[in-house]
């Protein structure tokens, strides 16, 4: 079988189960099983599949086909222009979270030191170390979710220390300039309405933020003025619908800021502390 063969047959398949962006997805599945970049489906469109490279791409079509996403088939994900290695036991991390790096960065000149809080595959505290070269902590509650920010800490050479513990519970007194996080926040009450791939695939821990979807919000700006170093800063990403409740939350800091993403949607919000 050609490549131009296997991917018109892999296009069909997804696209009769309806499966968003059928083109594409077997092309990126395709070139995983060939271990080529997807230009080089285009450039050989006759060459003939070797038969593991057949098995291969077969078994991830199935895997698609039963909702797993594509990220945890070929267990990579960009962000911030870096690949990250992602499992089932990490969120994947999404285009809309680069606005909390965007945000960070805003205040790198006054950061001698960061904690990333839910920090899963360590996308932030991975690219914020990389770009600000300051000191950088990432805690997880999840024991695979830290040994992965381990992982791709070392392979992305950031210096990180990673805790496994419960949001800032590890984290001394006054010891961070700014906290980040991209916290829980999807209520229980909206789990049998979330896609598939989200519901059963990614990590609940990671999704739902308890009954109302605000309980990590909550614990995280209630903690944060003890880490804190004076006028030490706070950024979180926002669920859709958060803003208000989370700016109230914060109405006893400083320099409240909120910063939409590319649809308009509030996507990041940032406060100071009292100096």
């Amino acid at each position: 079988m050609t490549l131009q063969t296997a991917l018109l047959q892999g296009t069909r398949l997804l696209e009769e189960a309806s499966i968003a962006a059928p083109r594409l997805t077997a092309e990126v599945l395709l070139a995983h099983a060939m271990h080529r970049e997807r230009v080089y489906l285009f450039a050989h469109p006759e060459q003939e599949l070797r038969e593991v490279e057949w098995l291969h791409y077969g078994r991830y079509l199935h895997e698609r086909l039963q909702g797993k996403p594509n990220q945890y088939i070929t267990g990579r994900q960009e962000f911030y222009g870096r690949e990250f290695r992602v499992s089932p036991d990490v969120l994947i991390p999404r285009p809309e979270t680069e606005h909390v790096v965007e945000v960070a960065l805003r205040f790198a000149a006054q950061i001698r030191s960061f904690v990333d809080i839910g920090a899963g595959s360590g996308a932030l505290a991975v690219t914020l170390q990389l770009e600000t070269g300051t000191n950088a902590v990432a805690t997880d509650i999840s024991l695979a979710a830290a040994a992965a920010a381990v992982r791709n800490a070392e392979r992305l050479g950031a210096s990180v220390d990673v805790v496994a513990c419960d949001l800032l519970s590890a984290i001394a007194d006054h010891t961070m300039d700014l906290i980040v996080s991209n916290p829980p926040y999807v209520p229980l009450s909206e789990r049998e309405g979330m896609q598939r791939e989200v519901r059963e695939w990614e990590p609940p821990v990671a999704l739902f933020g308890g009954e109302t979807g605000f309980e990590m919000y909550e614990r995280i700006i209630s903690d944060a003025p003890r880490v804190l170093r004076r006028g030490g800063r706070l950024v979180l990403e926002l669920g859709f619908g958060s803003c208000n409740r989370v700016a109230a939350l914060l109405a006893d800091w400083q320099e409240i800021h909120i910063e939409p993403d590319l649809a308009g949607i509030p996507r990041v919000i940032s406060a100071r502390g009292r100096s």
